[in-house]
């Protein structure tokens, strides 16, 4: 009976251990990730324009700490994709309509023919 005890005591734990690892990894931050398709015509110019525009954004919108623009595998008939990280959903709330938002969607909307987007969180 104390041998039952001492394992459901070990196991209460490594729950408790596994449980408290886990809500220390899981970042509450919030990964916007997004795919584009870009309009027949355009240029590698402009669309290195928009890319530098989100790497610009952390600058001028402090709630995105981290943007990611090198694409390196693109499935579904899109181009590029990019991510933004937002320091929680309402950054995320907060950023659409922003000042930030709108200067740089001069530079990406006129280029843009369709994306999707996926807002990620834990």
């Amino acid at each position: 009976m104390k041998s039952f005890f001492l394992s459901l005591f070990t196991a209460s734990l490594l729950l408790v251990g596994a449980a408290s690892v886990t809500a220390q990894t899981a970042p509450k931050t919030v990964i916007h990730v997004v795919t584009v398709k870009w309009k027949a015509g355009t240029t590698p110019e402009q669309i290195q324009a928009a890319l530098a525009g989100v790497q610009a954004l952390p600058a001028s919108f402090k709630g995105i700490t981290r943007v990611w623009t090198r694409s390196i595998k693109v499935q579904g008939g899109a181009a590029n994709a990019f991510v933004m990280e937002f320091a929680s959903e309402d950054a995320l709330k907060q950023y659409s309509g922003s000042d930030a938002q709108k200067a740089w969607y001069k530079v990406y909307t006129p280029i843009r023919e369709s994306s999707t987007t996926f807002d990620i969180t834990n």
